[in-house]
């Protein structure tokens, strides 16, 4: 049986700065799950802030790396979804504030 947890893969990804706005992936809410298997292999599904997001490959390689550094995890699987579409109102309250999600943040 795995001991690997979720809250250990979300600390895990939380590692993660999304460059164009400095925030970590999970208090972005752009993580959706993170399925961790009894051999200790996890999946990752996440979405992006834009389709067009021209970090797509790097982003999903630094969460996998990152998911990765945890001690007897084994295989890494990042899915990237589009439904539900990301929105400002997913991200946490201290990312809305900074983002001005009042009405001037870009989504």
């Amino acid at each position: 049986m795995c001991s690997i947890t979720k809250e250990q893969v979300y600390e895990a990804i939380s590692t993660v700065i999304d460059p164009e706005v400095g925030f970590n992936l999970v208090e972005m809410g752009l993580i959706y799950d993170a399925i961790v298997e009894e051999s200790c292999n996890v999946k990752v599904v996440m979405t992006l802030s834009t389709r067009g997001c021209p970090l797509h490959q790097m982003i999903t390689q630094w969460v996998r790396e990152a998911v990765e550094r945890i001690d007897g995890v084994g295989v890494v699987e990042v899915e990237v979804v589009w439904e539900p579409a990301w929105n400002i109102s997913m991200a946490a309250d201290n990312v809305k504030a900074a983002l001005g999600a009042g009405g001037t943040a870009m989504w």
